[in-house]
């Protein structure tokens, strides 16, 4: 039977029921930032000076020894690296008296954070791009990551324009993985000491092949319980978003690299514009004959030789109250340089998307 009209609901009530906001900031699950615990870092605080310069010696060899003869000398002109203190970037946010006051606690706490990570991505990213370099790599639309492996074999050079412009990666397997570890011990390079940096794609692919889940491999299991990709042939493997995505145009056969993903644009977008200009530097058109985008990831097996990180300031956090706001400056920001050392103590292996 119903109970008529004018009861006293929810919709009647409304303005007398509060609304509670949590007291807690949910935020973007945070990739990993991987890199520069993989490489050298250098710490630059309180030295004067953009350009660090890197003494580059050559190697040497071991000459037999003759009786009665004097010793082999060996005269080495040492070259040098040049790593140039040029990249400053900051994260800012002005926080009004009003906000303060009656915003929940945690707002400054989270954007605190965000900042820090924000930071720490774009080190990361950085860090990245120069495995374009590695074995003999150049930064170039026409030649960008051609010098890597396709996932496929581990030997075959990635190319842009093969199969009509659209590009030749393939996944990772294991042989690749095995070709690539003896590509590099062929250069002298310890590959116990390497890391392998892979998308989240390929961590999926790797979780498929039997012979990295299998007993004998894992030990005791508990890489499979855990979910843990963990050491293969004795190289830790990373999963990072942060792995640069190569966009293939299909008209011209080259490449826009993207690394750095906002709160607008995806790495992951294809790119647009007669003028495009990646995060690599390069300008592709890809307006002309509309030209379709397929997409690669770049992967990375580096030993901390390869490249450094050089620290002139690590992320630091400051503020000053603005009166002409009525409010504070909060800015956190960090000063740093990367370089290549050795372009044989990395390779990058290109896989589909």
């Amino acid at each position: 039977m119903g109970l008529g009209t004018n009861q006293t609901g929810v919709t009647v009530a409304d303005k007398w029921i509060g609304e509670i906001w949590q007291d807690e900031a949910i935020a973007t699950y945070e990739a990993k930032t991987i890199m520069r615990n993989l490489v050298e870092v250098f710490q630059h605080q309180k030295n004067k000076g953009d350009v660090i310069h890197r003494p580059k010696p050559g190697r040497g060899s071991a000459s037999a020894k003759t009786v009665n003869t004097q010793v082999n000398l060996i005269a080495d002109t040492a070259g040098e690296i040049l790593i140039s203190i040029n990249k400053h970037y900051e994260y800012s946010k002005m926080f009004e008296d009003i906000a303060n006051l009656l915003a929940l606690n945690g707002m400054r706490q989270f954007y605190t954070k965000d900042a820090g990570y924000a930071l720490a991505k774009r080190v990361d990213a950085e860090l990245h791009m120069l495995g374009a370099l590695s074995q003999g790599g150049t930064v170039s639309a026409a030649t960008l990551y051609e010098t890597a492996v396709i996932g496929g074999d581990g030997l075959t050079t990635f190319s842009g324009a093969a199969n009509t412009n659209t590009g030749n990666g393939t996944a990772l397997t294991d042989a690749a993985l095995r070709q690539v570890m003896q590509t590099l011990e062929d250069s002298d390079v310890n590959t116990g000491e390497c890391g392998l940096v892979v998308p989240p794609t390929v961590i999926k692919t790797l979780r498929g092949i039997a012979r990295f889940t299998e007993q004998a491999f894992v030990g005791d299991g508990k890489a499979i319980r855990t979910g843990r990709i963990g050491n293969l042939y004795g190289v830790e493997v990373y999963a990072s978003s942060v792995c640069p995505w190569i966009h293939v145009n299909s008209v011209t056969g080259t490449q826009s690299g993207r690394v750095i993903t906002d709160d607008t644009v995806q790495a992951s977008a294809a790119p647009t514009g007669a003028a495009f200009v990646d995060d690599f530097g390069q300008t592709v058109n890809w307006s002309t004959s509309s030209p379709t985008d397929t997409k690669y990831r770049a992967c990375l097996m580096v030993h901390p030789d390869a490249m450094v990180l050089a620290e002139a300031q690590s992320v630091r956090t400051q503020q000053q109250y603005k009166q002409e706001y009525l409010g504070y400056l909060v800015t956190s920001d960090c000063i740093f340089g990367t370089a290549e050392l050795r372009d044989y103590g990395s390779m990058a292996i290109v896989v589909p998307a």
